[in-house]
Protein backbone atom coordinates (compact mmCIF):
# COMPACT_ATOMS: atom_id res chain seq x y z
CA UNK A 1 0.00 0.00 0.00
CA UNK A 2 1.53 3.49 -1.01
CA UNK A 3 2.45 6.54 1.74
CA UNK A 4 0.32 8.85 2.24
CA UNK A 5 3.21 10.75 1.45
CA UNK A 6 4.25 9.41 -2.39
CA UNK A 7 -0.02 10.39 -2.97
CA UNK A 8 0.89 14.35 -1.67
CA UNK A 9 3.75 14.46 -3.89
CA UNK A 10 1.88 13.07 -7.24
CA UNK A 11 -0.82 15.02 -6.67
CA UNK A 12 1.49 18.35 -6.08
CA UNK A 13 3.46 17.25 -9.62
CA UNK A 14 0.46 16.89 -11.56
CA UNK A 15 1.02 20.27 -13.67
CA UNK A 16 5.04 18.62 -14.43
CA UNK A 17 3.57 15.64 -15.69
CA UNK A 18 0.72 17.35 -17.87
CA UNK A 19 3.16 19.60 -19.20
CA UNK A 20 5.40 16.81 -19.73
CA UNK A 21 2.79 14.96 -22.07
CA UNK A 22 1.71 17.92 -24.09
CA UNK A 23 5.48 18.30 -25.00
CA UNK A 24 5.48 14.77 -26.36
CA UNK A 25 2.36 15.14 -28.08
CA UNK A 26 4.25 17.87 -29.80
CA UNK A 27 7.13 15.83 -30.31
CA UNK A 28 5.24 12.62 -32.06
CA UNK A 29 3.13 16.07 -34.15
CA UNK A 30 6.50 17.36 -35.40
CA UNK A 31 5.60 20.56 -34.07
CA UNK A 32 8.21 20.48 -31.14
CA UNK A 33 12.06 19.67 -31.04
CA UNK A 34 12.81 16.81 -28.83
CA UNK A 35 16.09 18.47 -28.29
CA UNK A 36 14.68 21.66 -27.02
CA UNK A 37 13.91 22.40 -23.61
CA UNK A 38 10.73 21.78 -21.66
CA UNK A 39 8.42 25.26 -21.70
CA UNK A 40 6.87 25.21 -18.52
CA UNK A 41 3.14 26.40 -18.63
CA UNK A 42 1.06 27.46 -15.82
CA UNK A 43 -1.13 24.93 -15.85
CA UNK A 44 -3.26 22.12 -18.12
CA UNK A 45 -5.18 24.37 -19.11
CA UNK A 46 -2.19 26.67 -20.52
CA UNK A 47 -0.72 24.14 -22.28
CA UNK A 48 -3.89 22.92 -23.95
CA UNK A 49 -4.84 26.11 -25.75
CA UNK A 50 -0.96 26.64 -27.03
CA UNK A 51 -1.16 23.05 -28.65
CA UNK A 52 -4.40 24.47 -30.15
CA UNK A 53 -2.61 27.54 -31.28
CA UNK A 54 0.55 25.92 -32.87
CA UNK A 55 -2.33 23.25 -34.61
CA UNK A 56 -4.21 26.50 -35.94
CA UNK A 57 -0.51 28.08 -36.81
CA UNK A 58 0.89 24.60 -38.55
CA UNK A 59 -2.81 24.76 -40.34
CA UNK A 60 -2.28 28.13 -41.56
CA UNK A 61 1.00 27.16 -42.97
CA UNK A 62 0.01 24.34 -44.77
CA UNK A 63 -2.70 25.99 -46.51
CA UNK A 64 -0.37 29.17 -47.51
CA UNK A 65 2.11 26.52 -49.39
CA UNK A 66 -1.02 24.99 -50.88
CA UNK A 67 -1.70 28.24 -52.32
CA UNK A 68 1.98 29.11 -53.20
CA UNK A 69 2.52 25.62 -55.39
CA UNK A 70 -0.88 26.35 -56.85
CA UNK A 71 -0.54 29.94 -58.24
CA UNK A 72 3.20 28.84 -59.27
CA UNK A 73 1.73 25.67 -61.32
CA UNK A 74 -1.06 28.68 -62.80
CA UNK A 75 2.12 30.67 -63.28
CA UNK A 76 3.65 28.13 -65.29
CA UNK A 77 0.48 27.08 -67.04
CA UNK A 78 0.03 29.64 -69.78
CA UNK A 79 2.91 29.17 -71.57
CA UNK A 80 2.13 25.55 -72.55
CA UNK A 81 -1.56 26.59 -72.69
CA UNK A 82 -0.32 28.68 -75.30
CA UNK A 83 1.31 26.30 -77.49
CA UNK A 84 -1.11 23.88 -77.49
CA UNK A 85 -4.03 26.78 -78.31
CA UNK A 86 -1.22 27.38 -81.00
CA UNK A 87 -0.88 24.02 -82.37
CA UNK A 88 -4.62 23.69 -82.38
CA UNK A 89 -5.04 26.26 -84.59
CA UNK A 90 -2.63 25.19 -86.86
CA UNK A 91 -4.21 21.92 -87.04
CA UNK A 92 -7.32 23.61 -87.24
CA UNK A 93 -5.64 25.53 -90.58
CA UNK A 94 -4.33 22.26 -91.88
CA UNK A 95 -7.66 20.68 -92.05
CA UNK A 96 -9.46 23.42 -93.93
CA UNK A 97 -6.34 23.52 -96.54
CA UNK A 98 -6.85 19.60 -97.04
CA UNK A 99 -10.68 19.70 -97.51
CA UNK A 100 -10.44 22.36 -99.97
CA UNK A 101 -7.77 20.48 -101.51
CA UNK A 102 -9.86 17.22 -101.39
CA UNK A 103 -13.12 19.12 -102.88
CA UNK A 104 -10.90 20.32 -105.92
CA UNK A 105 -9.60 16.83 -106.33
CA UNK A 106 -13.20 15.43 -106.78
CA UNK A 107 -14.81 18.14 -108.39
CA UNK A 108 -11.78 17.50 -111.53
CA UNK A 109 -12.00 13.71 -111.28
CA UNK A 110 -16.28 13.88 -111.83
CA UNK A 111 -15.16 16.59 -114.61
CA UNK A 112 -12.96 13.98 -115.88
CA UNK A 113 -15.25 11.12 -115.95
CA UNK A 114 -17.81 12.99 -117.42
CA UNK A 115 -15.61 13.46 -120.37
CA UNK A 116 -14.65 9.87 -120.48
CA UNK A 117 -17.75 8.84 -121.02
CA UNK A 118 -18.93 11.88 -123.08
CA UNK A 119 -15.75 10.48 -125.74
CA UNK A 120 -16.79 6.41 -125.34
CA UNK A 121 -20.62 7.16 -126.42
CA UNK A 122 -21.50 6.58 -122.86
CA UNK A 123 -24.80 6.70 -121.33
CA UNK A 124 -26.48 10.59 -120.86
CA UNK A 125 -26.06 10.42 -117.11
CA UNK A 126 -22.60 11.82 -116.85
CA UNK A 127 -22.73 14.41 -119.21
CA UNK A 128 -25.95 15.26 -118.17
CA UNK A 129 -23.87 15.80 -114.12
CA UNK A 130 -20.79 17.52 -116.01
CA UNK A 131 -23.64 19.85 -117.37
CA UNK A 132 -24.68 20.60 -114.46
CA UNK A 133 -21.52 20.75 -112.49
CA UNK A 134 -19.83 23.27 -115.44
CA UNK A 135 -22.92 26.03 -114.61
CA UNK A 136 -22.22 26.03 -110.76
CA UNK A 137 -18.71 26.29 -111.81
CA UNK A 138 -18.74 29.22 -113.91
CA UNK A 139 -21.40 30.99 -111.88
CA UNK A 140 -18.81 31.15 -108.93
CA UNK A 141 -16.21 31.99 -110.99
CA UNK A 142 -17.66 34.70 -113.47
CA UNK A 143 -14.41 36.43 -113.94
CA UNK A 144 -12.81 33.85 -115.79
CA UNK A 145 -14.90 34.06 -119.16
CA UNK A 146 -11.63 33.65 -121.21
CA UNK A 147 -10.52 30.14 -119.40
CA UNK A 148 -13.74 29.14 -120.23
CA UNK A 149 -13.92 29.71 -124.01
CA UNK A 150 -10.41 28.35 -124.08
CA UNK A 151 -11.46 25.12 -122.23
CA UNK A 152 -14.86 24.36 -124.42
CA UNK A 153 -12.56 25.24 -127.68
CA UNK A 154 -10.17 22.84 -126.40
CA UNK A 155 -12.79 19.87 -125.64
CA UNK A 156 -14.22 20.54 -129.17
CA UNK A 157 -10.89 20.30 -130.82
CA UNK A 158 -10.17 16.96 -128.95
CA UNK A 159 -13.49 15.28 -130.00
CA UNK A 160 -12.97 15.86 -133.99
CA UNK A 161 -9.69 15.22 -133.28
CA UNK A 162 -11.33 11.48 -132.10
CA UNK A 163 -13.39 11.01 -134.34
CA UNK A 164 -10.90 12.00 -137.29
CA UNK A 165 -8.59 9.22 -135.91
CA UNK A 166 -11.70 6.98 -135.61
CA UNK A 167 -12.84 7.57 -138.97
CA UNK A 168 -9.19 6.61 -140.23
CA UNK A 169 -8.60 3.59 -138.50
CA UNK A 170 -11.53 2.39 -139.87
CA UNK A 171 -10.46 3.12 -143.72
CA UNK A 172 -7.93 1.55 -142.67
CA UNK A 173 -9.22 -1.25 -141.81
CA UNK A 174 -11.54 -1.78 -144.44
CA UNK A 175 -8.87 -1.58 -146.87
CA UNK A 176 -6.88 -3.78 -144.99
CA UNK A 177 -9.60 -6.59 -145.07
CA UNK A 178 -10.87 -5.69 -149.04
CA UNK A 179 -6.68 -6.02 -149.94
CA UNK A 180 -6.56 -9.48 -147.76
CA UNK A 181 -10.21 -10.71 -149.53
CA UNK A 182 -8.81 -10.21 -153.14
CA UNK A 183 -5.69 -12.00 -152.58
CA UNK A 184 -7.86 -15.05 -151.11
CA UNK A 185 -8.49 -17.22 -154.23
CA UNK A 186 -12.32 -17.73 -155.08
CA UNK A 187 -13.66 -20.99 -153.86
CA UNK A 188 -14.40 -22.82 -157.82
CA UNK A 189 -17.56 -25.02 -156.82
CA UNK A 190 -17.33 -28.51 -158.37
CA UNK A 191 -19.73 -31.32 -159.05
CA UNK A 192 -19.24 -35.13 -159.78
CA UNK A 193 -21.77 -37.07 -161.90
CA UNK A 194 -22.13 -40.85 -162.97
CA UNK A 195 -23.28 -40.85 -166.10
CA UNK A 196 -25.01 -44.15 -167.86
CA UNK A 197 -24.68 -44.48 -171.33
CA UNK A 198 -26.75 -46.48 -172.80
CA UNK A 199 -26.78 -48.54 -176.44
CA UNK A 200 -29.79 -49.53 -179.44
CA UNK A 201 -28.28 -53.16 -179.16
CA UNK A 202 -25.80 -55.43 -178.09
CA UNK A 203 -23.93 -55.22 -181.20
CA UNK A 204 -22.44 -51.40 -180.15
CA UNK A 205 -18.73 -51.19 -179.27
CA UNK A 206 -19.03 -49.90 -175.95
CA UNK A 207 -14.93 -49.26 -175.78
CA UNK A 208 -15.35 -47.53 -178.96
CA UNK A 209 -18.44 -45.81 -177.80
CA UNK A 210 -15.98 -44.56 -174.66
CA UNK A 211 -13.23 -43.32 -176.82
CA UNK A 212 -15.69 -41.48 -178.62
CA UNK A 213 -16.95 -39.80 -175.20
CA UNK A 214 -13.53 -38.99 -173.71
CA UNK A 215 -12.76 -37.36 -177.19
CA UNK A 216 -15.30 -34.54 -176.11
CA UNK A 217 -12.95 -31.45 -174.57
CA UNK A 218 -14.33 -28.67 -172.84
CA UNK A 219 -13.46 -25.79 -170.16
CA UNK A 220 -13.79 -27.05 -166.91
CA UNK A 221 -14.47 -30.94 -168.01
CA UNK A 222 -12.86 -33.98 -166.19
CA UNK A 223 -13.34 -37.39 -167.73
CA UNK A 224 -13.16 -40.06 -164.77
CA UNK A 225 -12.95 -43.98 -163.95
CA UNK A 226 -15.49 -45.89 -166.38
CA UNK A 227 -16.84 -49.50 -166.31
CA UNK A 228 -19.47 -51.68 -168.65
CA UNK A 229 -22.59 -52.86 -166.73
CA UNK A 230 -24.53 -55.88 -167.95
CA UNK A 231 -28.38 -54.93 -168.57
CA UNK A 232 -30.24 -57.34 -170.21
CA UNK A 233 -30.28 -59.84 -173.12
CA UNK A 234 -26.32 -59.17 -173.38
CA UNK A 235 -26.78 -55.21 -173.75
CA UNK A 236 -24.22 -53.68 -171.48
CA UNK A 237 -24.41 -50.13 -170.82
CA UNK A 238 -21.50 -47.99 -170.06
CA UNK A 239 -21.17 -45.87 -166.94
CA UNK A 240 -18.61 -43.39 -166.73
CA UNK A 241 -17.53 -40.56 -163.89
CA UNK A 242 -16.87 -37.11 -164.25
CA UNK A 243 -15.98 -34.17 -163.00
CA UNK A 244 -17.08 -30.32 -163.78
CA UNK A 245 -17.23 -27.03 -163.18
CA UNK A 246 -20.09 -25.61 -162.12
CA UNK A 247 -19.99 -22.46 -163.56
CA UNK A 248 -18.23 -23.58 -166.80
CA UNK A 249 -20.16 -26.82 -167.61
CA UNK A 250 -24.10 -27.85 -167.53
CA UNK A 251 -24.64 -31.52 -167.55
CA UNK A 252 -27.60 -31.18 -169.59
CA UNK A 253 -25.42 -28.96 -172.26
CA UNK A 254 -22.94 -32.11 -172.23
CA UNK A 255 -25.76 -34.99 -172.25
CA UNK A 256 -27.45 -32.69 -175.49
CA UNK A 257 -23.96 -32.65 -177.38
CA UNK A 258 -23.32 -36.56 -176.77
CA UNK A 259 -26.72 -37.49 -178.24
CA UNK A 260 -26.32 -34.95 -180.93
CA UNK A 261 -22.65 -35.97 -181.85
CA UNK A 262 -23.28 -39.99 -181.64
CA UNK A 263 -26.91 -40.54 -182.14
CA UNK A 264 -25.74 -43.69 -183.96
CA UNK A 265 -24.26 -45.45 -181.26
CA UNK A 266 -25.69 -43.55 -178.15
CA UNK A 267 -29.51 -44.30 -177.52
CA UNK A 268 -29.85 -42.32 -173.82
CA UNK A 269 -27.98 -40.80 -171.44
CA UNK A 270 -29.10 -40.61 -167.85
CA UNK A 271 -27.89 -39.21 -164.37
CA UNK A 272 -26.77 -42.18 -161.98
CA UNK A 273 -24.82 -39.86 -159.38
CA UNK A 274 -24.78 -36.09 -158.73
CA UNK A 275 -22.32 -34.73 -155.68
CA UNK A 276 -21.63 -31.46 -155.10
CA UNK A 277 -17.87 -31.22 -154.24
Amino acid sequence: MASPYMQDSVWLQQGKFEDAEAFYQRVQAGTQNAGASQPRQAGASGQKTSSIKNEIAQARQHIQNVLKSGSAAGASAPSGGGDATARIDSLEKENKELRTAVNEMKALVQKLEGRVKVLEGGSGSAPAAAQTQAPAKAAAAPADDDDTDDEVDLFGSSDEEDKEEKERIKQERLKAYHEKKAKKPAVIAKSSVIMDVKPYDDETDMKEVETLLRSIEMDGLVWGAAKLVPMAYGIQKLQIGIVIEDAKVSVDDLTEKILEDYEDQVQSVDIAAFNKL
